[in-house]
């Protein structure tokens, strides 16, 4: 399978030299750029250099990424571009950033929620692919129809990554349309997310957010979900990450699968993990979001895993209420520290 990666912002050469290391499977990078909207917030983890010297480094980065083969994709994944939307001001900037990236590093694909971006690019940059944002939610053939004029990929609708009819609905049709078809492996969003709309709209609009005098803050509503021990118990019956170990059951099935990394504390991890087709540890820690914390003193020791967990729920019925499998699963991995 091969991987893309989420560009994190590290002062040094850590990502950049990993992501090369593992070149055989790790074939692209994607980025978001300036202050342009986009599906997470900052870039940065932590970092002491000022913005402009940031967006330098950055861009060394992205060249040196190109050089060693490695594909750049454009994250113009914005859940809303306000008053901006349509005007000829964002457009112009929009092509003004994608021509001096391709100039100054790379630009092979980009990846937007706007069906207008997807248009504006399919106009002007015709060398550029153009892909489905996850964000979309797009999990049906007809909804990928209704798009096809002007995405050539499409990111799978991430609650269907344990449902092999409907994964193999959406890659008959793509087959059938020349179009691509990508998973997310390892969110750790909670499936059907009634809040799921309403948080991409403050993350899209959190630089305006942060300069007023906020009555509440909005962290998640699925980290205020599983702060209940009583809700805790479904958390992998509730969830659609897909574990290293599972991840060649979707050979044929993806034509590639985003890892997100992007705010993951260890990106590094998640990478090594994927790459290995293993891992040995507590797998909240391979998501994003990561809701490790709230599980201590426990870890979910992804080992004790059954070897036919995906197998199993790839083929299920989806009736957890009578079934309880996936509890009992979580029981028996789970380790108190």
């Amino acid at each position: 399978m091969d991987f893309s990666v989420g560009y994190q912002f590290f002062d040094d050469n850590t990502l950049v030299d990993a992501v090369i290391k593992r070149s055989n499977f790790v074939k692209e990078v994607y980025f978001s750029w300036g202050d342009i909207p986009n599906g997470r917030n900052t870039v940065s983890a932590s970092t002491f250099l000022e913005p402009m010297e940031q967006k330098i480094k950055q861009l060394s980065h992205l060249e040196f990424l190109h050089k060693n083969g490695i594909k750049l994709n454009l994250l113009l994944n914005g859940n809303c571009y306000g008053k901006y939307a349509q005007s000829r001001t964002f457009f112009n900037k929009l092509g003004d950033t994608i021509q001096f990236l391709k100039e100054n590093a790379s630009v092979d694909a980009v990846t937007t929620t706007s069906p207008l971006i997807a248009k504006f690019i399919k106009q002007n940059f015709n060398d550029i692919f153009i892909r489905a944002s996850v964000n979309m939610e797009i999990g049906t053939a007809q909804g990928m129809d209704y798009l096809a004029d002007w995405f050539d990929g499409f990111y799978l609708k991430r609650e269907y990554n344990r449902d092999l009819k409907q994964i193999m609905l959406a890659r008959a049709w793509c087959d059938e349309n020349g179009k691509k078809l990508y998973g997310l492996a390892n969110s750790g969003c909670l499936n059907f997310c009634s809040s799921h709309t309403f948080h991409d709209n403050l993350v899209a609009h959190e630089s305006e957010i942060a300069e007023m005098d906020n009555a509440y803050q909005f962290e998640g509503q699925c980290k205020l979900y599983l702060q209940s021990g009583e809700k805790k118990k479904d958390w992998l019956s509730i969830t659609n990450f897909i574990r290293p170990e599972d991840v060649h059951l979707y050979d044929g099935l993806f034509d590639g699968m985003k890892l997100a990394t992007r705010i993951n504390p260890q990106p590094l991890k998640i990478i090594e993990a994927y790459c290995a087709s293993f891992y040995s540890g507590n797998l909240p820690d391979l998501l994003e979001p990561c809701h490790s914390g709230l599980f201590y003193p426990q870890i979910i020791e992804n080992k004790n895993i059954s070897s036919n967990f995906a197998q199993k729920v790839l083929n299920c019925d989806k009736n957890c209420k009578e079934c309880g499998y996936c509890d009992e699963i979580q029981k028996s991995a789970t380790v108190v520290l």
